[in-house]
């Protein structure tokens, strides 16, 4: 643990009423760095105060916070890995979490698949191999997208779990994909998180007649159903939103990781979790590109 004459001086101005003061307290405790961290936890096991005990709280947690917006820069001007995004986004949560298990359980389950993938599989097989894996042999399961389970929205959770929303379900299917080189992307479809299995090296959509020629099929990752081009323009006209070449583009990982981002910030709208909200809006709108 650090130890100086200032940062003892600072620890007994954290629980000062004067509101000024305690903002003026914690920007210097957040100058330290992820390092003071032990030195908070400690002080907060011999307060009995609990007022302190939740400054204390909120302190660390602008530590991590802090750490955590510096990772994301990084990531966004950097190689913007999926898996990096997803597991990033886990953090905010789960702060110090460890992600071998994370790492190791999803290069099992790329194995697998790979161990049933050979290039004479059309298109629709190769999926139902990943399909088939995912939802029947590793028995992932696929819940409604609620904000009342935080969790749903964490990568880690899901692989832990094996139960996670469409997003992170989908966040999964796309990061196999992209190790197993098989063209399958998440689009934008509206009020959905939907992919599709893409004709290799073709361009984006720039017209609505040729949305078909892009996209072979569309696969939901709550369940690795798979539907149609008429499936997904009877689903626009059921919503009475007209299908735009937008809505069939390709979502990078960028946009992909902001949506989970968002999605994710929906679970905190109470008086007491309100900054998380924050928090997670501020990440999404720092990956604008």
């Amino acid at each position: 643990m650090l130890e100086n004459k200032e940062i003892s001086a600072l620890f007994h101005l954290i629980d000062d009423p004067d509101e000024e003061v305690f903002s003026t307290v914690t920007d210097r405790i957040i100058s330290h760095g992820r390092a003071i961290i032990p030195n908070l936890e400690n002080l907060w096991e011999n307060s009995p105060d609990e007022v302190v005990q939740e400054r204390i709280e909120m302190v660390i947690h602008k530590l991590h916070f802090r750490d955590l917006t510096e990772e994301f820069t990084l990531w966004k001007n950097g190689s913007c890995e999926l898996l990096q995004g997803a597991m990033l986004a886990s953090r905010y949560s789960y702060p110090e979490l460890i992600p071998n298990n994370t790492l190791q359980e999803i290069e099992k389950i790329r194995r697998n698949i790979w161990l049933e993938l050979n290039s004479y599989l059309t298109p629709l097989e190769q999926v139902n191999v990943i399909s088939g894996i995912l939802y029947s042999y590793y028995k992932l399961k696929g819940n409604e997208v609620s904000y009342d389970v935080p969790d749903d929205f964490i990568i880690t959770k899901l692989i832990e779990n094996k139960r996670g929303n469409a997003i992170t379900n989908g966040v999964l299917y796309l990061i196999l994909c992209e190790m197993l080189d098989i063209p399958v992307k998440a689009i934008n479809i509206p009020k959905q998180f939907i992919l599709g299995y893409f004709d290799v090296d073709v361009n984006f959509p720039i017209a609505p007649k040729q949305k078909k020629e892009k996209i072979n099929f569309y696969i939901d990752p709550q369940n690795g159903q798979v539907y149609s081009h008429k499936d997904v323009e009877s689903y626009f006209k059921r919503i009475s939103v007209p299908p735009t070449p937008s809505y069939y583009r390709q979502l990078n990982n960028k946009r992909i990781i902001q949506h989970l981002l968002e999605e994710f910030s929906k679970c905190f709208l109470s008086p007491d979790s309100i900054y998380k909200k924050n928090d997670l809006i501020f990440l999404a709108k720092l990956l604008d590109d």
